[in-house]
């Protein structure tokens, strides 16, 4: 049974926070989690296969366990016959903060430091950061590209729900308009199951050579196209029966969400289909955009939005679409269909 932490608890963890990084680092790294996960798997046991000592060990896995992450049976006095699991899926999650290509260690290399240990001068206005360290939105080429190659870091949940929901979204669709789509990750992951579909990235201009080298690496020479264009500032290319908007409408004042909106019911077909994907708000999600939250206060450009998924189908309504409803997965979509016949 998991029991929640009282808020002191949860205060120690977090003023302990690199300590318990490195712990986290340590268990991926040496391969215990790999041990750890099928479980259940006894002290002495995994002290002899990693060459570790036993109580030193058995300390490190309290430290694992004071993270909510083990489960632990200790029969009596012999600490050797503690046995130990780890939470199912635990070693992938770690993976995904601290391993390899991780979203944590690409977001690391943004200049938030700038603000820390200033955040009550930042609230007050008197310290941000800088168009220079981070302009949104960008201003130059290279910040355009490096912001895009960035987003492509963290695609990973919506490409498992939209891999997941594939059949039921494309298998009448000719061509996708993937609005702000970045470098054509996503739209690539689409089309590797949807054969029949032609999938266009609408983005600024800066970002069509991204696109061209995904088209190449990703295998989709003539169906993976780039449409340069500013939708602050212009109208929605037309000509799609699906469009989508991953990661974006977040970033935007709820104006500027209803503004899109209503520019992608005019653009698609009849009958056309919209999908909505980010980090829709719930208690986890938002723990996980800790980093962005933080760093994005210096950031008065950026709204950085997290909303429920209720605020988009309220708007997808009163926008004029129909069927609206939210698939699950690891972040749900959104979807709605303009109706056949255009009213």
């Amino acid at each position: 049974m998991t029991v929640a932490l009282s808020p002191r608890a949860l205060m120690s963890l977090l003023a302990n926070g690199p300590k318990a990084m490195d712990v986290l680092r340590t268990a991926f790294d040496t391969g215990l989690l790999d041990a750890l996960e099928p479980g259940p798997v006894r002290l002495d046991a995994l002290a002899d296969r990693f060459g570790m000592r036993p109580l030193r060990l058995y300390k490190f896995l309290d430290c694992l366990e004071s993270l909510g992450l083990l489960t632990r049976d200790e029969p009596g006095d012999d600490i050797g016959a503690t046995s130990y699991r780890a939470l199912p899926g635990l070693r992938d999650t770690v993976a995904a903060v601290v391993g390899p290509g991780a979203v944590e260690r690409d977001r690391d290399r943004y200049p938030w430091r700038l603000l820390h240990g200033r955040l009550a001068e930042s609230l007050r206005g008197e310290v941000g950061i800088g168009d220079e360290d981070f302009a949104w939105p960008p201003r130059t080429d290279a910040q355009t590209a490096d912001f895009e190659r960035s987003m492509a870091v963290g695609l990973g949940p919506v490409v498992e729900t939209v891999r997941r929901h594939a059949g039921s979204l494309w298998a009448d669709r000719r061509r996708l308009l993937d609005v702000g789509g970045g470098d054509g990750t996503l739209a690539a992951h689409i089309l590797d199951t949807a054969p029949h579909l032609h999938a266009d990235v609408y983005n600024l201009p800066a970002v069509a050579p991204l696109v061209a080298a995904t088209r190449v690496a990703r295998g989709h020479p003539d169906r993976l196209g780039f449409v340069g264009g500013d939708f602050l500032a212009e109208a929605l290319p037309t000509g799609y029966d699906a469009l989508c908007f991953v990661r974006v409408l977040h970033d935007w004042p709820n104006d500027v969400a209803r503004h899109l909106l209503e520019q992608a019911y005019a653009a698609l077909e009849p009958g056309g289909l919209l999908v909505i994907s980010e980090e829709f708000r719930t208690p986890d999600r938002l723990a996980m955009q800790f980093f962005w939250s933080y760093f994005l206060i210096g950031v008065d450009t950026c709204v950085s939005r997290l909303r429920e998924t209720e605020f988009y189908t309220k708007l997808l309504a009163e926008t004029g679409f129909e069927r609206v409803a939210v698939l699950a997965g690891t972040w749900e979509l959104v979807t709605a269909y303009k109706p056949p016949v255009a009213g």
